[in-house]
């Protein structure tokens, strides 16, 4: 790869990554932006997505030639120092490595749960509406081998700047599927013979008492709400126990528990 060198920070050639924060609350027109070395690593990786160029700061470049080696080839990438970067993304870049990915079309949840080996554990999401809970869900089921997330049509996009960084990547890296209502998942799930279990701080039954079996779908909703009614009548519900006086955990730190008690070694 041969950098390109961008002294203007109206260059058009990077466009993409102009006022990132604010382009990130309207979207970008099929685009994502990737934020960091180990983000990179896993964008060029798990090859989910297709990467549309790359912006470095001009000292972080050295650091990254092993990553390079993995892009697609003839990528184009660009180098900035730190105050033209700056001024593109519309604040400080303390990372100093930015990358544009692709959006691809989603798969429709059924299609999605159709590739799924016989034995498979799937994250079932319903009003996730903060980004770093989001990022943080994913990476949780990156790390106890979740095989997909399944986002309801009230959940945030995890392709969201902030959800990724906050994922190390893993939103690049584990399939997900969304806009299906939260009933439309769950029968879904049930027409691929998934057992389902709903998290809630009321649940029937203690999670260690959850037996992992070959196909089974966890369903996590937003904080202070929950799963909604009707869901939690639906489904088999289950608490994590926790001491007197206190019910209820992050949603992200209550996937982390009850994913790897239902993770099959």
């Amino acid at each position: 790869m041969h950098p390109i060198r961008i002294d203007d920070p109206d260059d058009p050639r990077v466009a993409a990554y102009r006022d990132v924060r604010e382009r990130d609350l309207a979207g970008r027109q099929g685009r994502f932006v990737a934020e960091g070395k180990v983000v990179l690593n896993v964008l060029f990786a798990a090859r989910r997505f297709e990467a549309e160029s790359v912006l470095v700061l001009e000292n972080r470049l050295a650091g990254l030639a092993d990553t390079l080696r993995h892009a697609p080839r003839n990528l184009p990438l660009y180098v900035a120092s730190g105050a033209v970067m700056d001024a593109i993304a519309g604040f400080h870049i303390h990372r100093g490595i930015l990358a544009i990915g692709r959006k691809r079309d989603p798969l429709p949840v059924e299609e999605l749960l159709a590739t799924l080996p016989a034995k498979a554990l799937v994250v079932a999401l319903v009003g996730i509406s903060n980004h770093d809970n989001m990022g943080a869900i994913f990476r949780n089921a990156a790390a106890f081998g979740a095989d997909a997330v399944l986002l309801d049509d009230t959940s945030c996009d995890p392709l969201y700047r902030k959800a990724i960084r906050v994922s190390v990547g893993a939103v690049l890296k584990v399939p997900f599927a969304a806009g299906a209502g939260a009933q439309e998942l769950a029968t879904a799930l049930s027409r691929q013979e998934f057992e389902q279990i709903a998290l809630s701080p009321g649940g029937a039954i203690d999670i260690r008492d959850v037996k992992p079996s070959n196909r089974m779908a966890l369903f996590l909703g937003t904080e202070g709400e929950g799963l909604p009614d009707a869901l939690l009548k639906r489904l088999k519900t289950a608490r994590i126990p926790m001491a007197e006086g206190f019910d209820s955990l992050n949603v992200a730190a209550a996937s982390a528990i009850a994913l790897h008690r239902l993770r099959q070694d």
